[in-house]
C-alpha cells in the first residue's frame, strides 16, 4: 500500500519516512510483552494518526519504522506522535521501568529520520526486515 500515491483535497504525494529511535541510554529493553504492547500501540497510532507503516522491527535497543504520512504534518511532530505517545502508554503499564529508566520519558532525545523514494524503497524496507541484533551492545557506537 506505502507504494500508492494518496489523494488530498488538492494533492497527490507519497511521503515516506524511515525513522529510528532508541530507549532512553539505550537499554534493552523492548523484548517480551514490552515489544508485543509497543508494536499494538505504534500501529494504533498510525490507524488514528491515518498514517500507514510499511514495515517495522523492534529490536531489544530500537526501533525501525518505515511510514507514509500525509503532507500536512511535519517528521518532527509524526515522531513526537509516536514516541511521547508510546513512552507515557510503555511507563503507565509497566511501572516497574522506573527502576531502570528514572525522569519522565522512555525514549531517548533524538531520532533518525530519512526519507525514502521509490527506488529506495525496497532497499529500506529489505534492510529493516533483516536487520539483526547482532552486535553486542559494548561493541557498538553512542549514536543510533
Amino acid at each position: 500500500m506505502a507504494l500508492r500515491y494518496w489523494t488530498g483535497g488538492q494533492t497527490k504525494h507519497r511521503l515516506l519516512y524511515h525513522l529510528v529511535w532508541i530507549p532512553k541510554y539505550r537499554k534493552r529493553l523492548l523484548r517480551g510483552k514490552i515489544a508485543v504492547r509497543l508494536r499494538h500501540w505504534l500501529y494504533e497510532a498510525c490507524k488514528v494518526n491515518r498514517w500507514w507503516i510499511e514495515e517495522m522491527k523492534i529490536l531489544p535497543d530500537h526501533v525501525h519504522v518505515l511510514i507514509q504520512v500525509s503532507p500536512t504534518e511535519t517528521v518532527a511532530e509524526v515522531v513526537q506522535r509516536l514516541k511521547g505517545g508510546t513512552s507515557y502508554l510503555l511507563r503507565k503499564e509497566f511501572p516497574e521501568l522506573e527502576e531502570t529508566l528514572w525522569g519522565g520519558s522512555f525514549w531517548a532525545d533524538g531520532y533518525f529520520a530519512e526519507t525514502v523514494g521509490a527506488r529506495s524503497f525496497a532497499a529500506v524496507k529489505r534492510y529493516i526486515q533483516e536487520n539483526a541484533d547482532s552486535m553486542p551492545h559494548q561493541d557498538r557506537s553512542r549514536g543510533l
